[in-house]
């Protein structure tokens, strides 16, 4: 049985679930959901917080639910690769690893962990791209916003740590 836990951020609320101890997806919500918020003291939660409050932090590494294919498990390690305030494209991304753009799309789509694993800093050519399958609605507007966060480390001329 997973272990369920929300916490409130600037972009809506998140679902933490894991299992044995591991990360195996988070969520996107408008609305509380019907979890417990996640205790006191949690260390992903706190530092998911923390990285909300201050984008020069890293983003929390828990251990993670191991990737479901070999695919994921490369693309997973591609973008851990993309430093903070940092972008990639999926072509950039296609030709490190060897596939297409529209794998690396799909690929990032499936992502069950996104922020830790940090998908939203993979864009299109011709702009942002979507983020978890969304091109236009809250989920775009959700990776617009988490992008415009990390940017602030650069137009500060702060160099994040991690």
């Amino acid at each position: 049985m997973p272990e369920r836990y929300w916490i409130e951020s600037p972009v809506g609320f998140l679902v933490l679930e894991f299992r044995g101890g591991r990360l195996g997806r988070i969520e996107f919500h408008d609305s509380a959901p019907e979890c417990e918020a996640a205790p006191p003291g949690h260390e992903t939660a706190e530092s998911l917080n923390a990285w909300f409050r201050d984008p020069s932090l890293p983003l929390p590494q828990p251990p993670l639910m191991p990737a479901p294919t070999p695919f994921q498990q490369r693309l997973r390690a591609a973008l851990l690769a993309i430093p903070p305030g940092e972008t990639r494209t999926y072509g950039q991304i296609a030709r490190m690893l060897g596939t297409s753009p529209r794998a690396i799309g799909q690929g990032c789509r499936a992502n069950p962990v996104p922020l830790v694993v940090p998908c939203h800093r993979v864009v299109s050519s011709r702009g942002p791209g979507g983020y978890a399958g969304a091109t236009r609605g809250r989920l775009a507007e959700v990776k617009r916003w988490l992008l415009s966060h990390e940017r602030r480390l650069e137009n500060a001329g702060v160099r994040p740590q991690g």
